[in-house]
């Protein structure tokens, strides 16, 4: 039986003066999925969120949430929540006060408010700090409070613009965690948006891979990783990147423009029984491994990891090697070919 999704966005088109801001925009997603808008910057995922959210009306398509065509609706009408890089918190206003500011506003009784209030608390950490204002608060204390109103609201549809992006890396891996358990423990819809393809991929059930106003693939972050579908997601999915090569440059593979290895399908292997010598560049010790950058003049992004702590002389020579099942190919457009 085919279920109905919960948001769609039906050929989507926005442009500001003549200049593109998203075109062809056609995504469906499940209830209480949690999906991440993932590229970089000026990609067009924000636009696409201020879409969905009703803080910019598209030029053509239409947008679905619930059954219920939104394309026209102001944003109080869309039944959602947000939560903004920004936190938007009233300074002069108690963590309590802010929870509740949106409560007070559509006159929700007193006692409701104050159950809801102490769930948010307690579900964000917060139960003790009612009274202190946003300038007694950490970075992360304040996306919670954020966090905590858009609860309350209990909206069936979350959207969230970076909320980590101003906090350090400790402070995001922390509140990574928090959100996806909150978006789990709740189930919410959530539609979050990213630039950070770690954030995109520990978080979502589904990724939306943007460029240049386009979506250049949806899928789960594992479809994402092990089959990318272009030379763009699969440069920019994984830590380090897939590595590309020029096809000519690898027996067997001619037939491809680019092709296109993991770093954990790389290996090194003794001089002359490799498929390229290539000359280290630069070697990184993460304590667990260590990665060593390599230069080939048919390829970019060459990455071998090796256990441990490696130490392999800049400009030196090394082979490697790895198996035709591990290889993914591209034609000249970039596009995903059989292998």
């Amino acid at each position: 039986m085919n279920v109905e999704p919960f948001v769609t966005f039906n050929k989507i088109g926005k442009r500001w003066n003549g200049q593109l801001g998203v075109e062809d925009i056609t995504i469906q997603i499940p209830e209480g999925a949690f999906v991440a808008l993932l590229g970089p910057s000026g990609c067009g995922k924000s636009t696409t969120l201020r879409l969905l959210a009703g803080l910019e009306t598209p030029d053509e398509g239409e947008i679905i949430i619930d059954s219920v065509d939104v394309t026209e609706m102001a944003p109080s009408a869309r039944n959602l929540s947000m939560v903004f890089q920004s936190y938007a918190l009233f300074p002069h206003l108690s963590v309590a006060e802010n929870v509740m500011f949106g409560m007070k506003v559509r006159k929700v009784p007193k006692e409701e408010c104050m159950e809801k209030l102490h769930n948010a608390l307690e579900i964000t950490g917060l139960l003790g700090y009612e009274e202190r204002k946003p300038g007694e608060l950490s970075g992360g204390q304040r996306q919670r409070v954020a966090l905590a109103r858009a609860i309350v609201a209990r909206q069936p549809l979350c959207l969230m613009d970076e909320p980590l992006s101003n906090l350090d890396a400790k402070l995001r891996n922390s509140v990574r965690r928090d959100i996806k358990k909150l978006q789990r423990s709740l189930g919410m819809t959530v539609v979050y948006v990213t630039h950070d393809q770690t954030e995109a991929m520990s978080m979502a059930d589904i990724i939306i891979l943007m460029k240049d106003g386009r979506i250049m693939q949806i899928g789960s972050p594992q479809e994402l990783y092990s089959e990318p579908q272009n030379t763009f997601a699969a440069e920019f999915v994984g830590a380090p990147p897939m590595a590309l090569i020029s096809g000519s440059a690898i027996k067997g593979a001619e037939h491809a423009s680019k092709v296109g290895v993991r770093t954990e399908d790389v290996t090194v292997v003794e001089a002359g029984k490799g498929r390229l010598t290539c000359t280290v560049s630069e070697s990184e010790y993460l304590g667990v491994e260590t990665h060593v950058q390599l230069e080939h003049p048919e390829g970019k992004g060459l990455v071998v990891k090796l256990h441990g702590y490696a130490s392999l002389v800049e400009g030196s020579s090394v082979d490697i090697d790895f198996d035709d099942s591990a290889l993914h190919y591209f034609d000249e457009n970039g596009n995903r070919m059989a292998s």
